[in-house]
C-alpha cells in the first residue's frame, strides 16, 4: 500500500513537472513570435543611426572601431527601432547611386560594445539585394536586438562580384 502511495505521487509529481516544462516552451515560444510593437512614428522621437559602408564586400575590421576612432565611411541616419533591413538599403542607396545597380548586396552586421573585454564585437544579422525581395528584407533593428548606441557596419558587394563565403560550408 505504501508503495503503490508513493508511486501514484511519483507519477503525478512527474505528470506535473512535464506539464511545467511544456509550459515554459509554450512561453518561449510565444516570446519569439510576439510580434513587436508598432512604433509611432509621428509621435516617436527617432534615433541616431551611424551607419559605417564598405564596397569591397567585407566589414570593417574590429580595430577600426577601437580607442573612440570610427571609419570615415560613416553616413548618420535618423530613423526608428521598427526600421526594416530593405528601408536601410534604400536610404544607403540614395547616398551611393552605385550601390543601385541590380543585383548589388548588402550585408548587415550590428558593432556594439564588448561588455566582458574591452573593444568591440560584431554580429551579422541579414542581408538584401537591390533588384531582389529576400528573407531578410523585413528584419527590423527592433528583432536583431539593436540598441541605441550601436553602430550598423553594411558590407556592399556589387553586382560583378560575389560576396565573400560567410563561415557555412556550401555544397559542391
Amino acid at each position: 500500500m505504501l508503495a503503490a502511495g508513493v508511486g501514484g505521487q511519483g507519477e503525478r509529481l512527474a505528470g506535473h513537472r512535464r506539464k511545467m516544462a511544456v509550459e515554459s516552451r509554450v512561453t518561449q515560444e510565444e516570446i519569439k513570435k510576439e510580434p513587436e510593437k508598432p512604433i509611432d512614428r509621428e509621435k516617436t522621437c527617432p534615433l541616431l543611426l551611424r551607419v559605417f559602408t564598405t564596397n569591397n564586400g567585407r566589414h570593417h575590421r574590429m580595430d577600426e572601431f577601437s580607442r573612440g576612432n570610427v571609419p570615415s565611411s560613416e553616413l548618420q541616419i535618423y530613423t526608428w527601432m521598427d526600421a526594416t533591413l530593405k528601408e536601410l538599403t534604400s536610404l544607403v542607396k540614395e547616398v551611393y547611386p552605385e550601390a543601385r545597380k541590380k543585383g548589388t548586396h548588402f550585408n548587415f552586421a550590428i558593432v556594439f560594445t564588448d561588455l566582458k573585454r574591452p573593444g568591440y564585437r560584431v554580429k551579422e544579422i541579414g542581408s538584401t539585394m537591390s533588384g531582389r525581395k529576400g528573407t531578410d528584407d523585413s528584419m527590423t533593428l527592433q528583432s536583431q536586438k539593436f540598441q541605441i548606441g550601436d553602430y550598423l557596419d553594411i558590407a556592399i558587394t556589387p553586382p560583378n562580384r560575389a560576396p565573400p563565403p560567410s563561415g557555412r560550408m556550401r555544397p559542391y
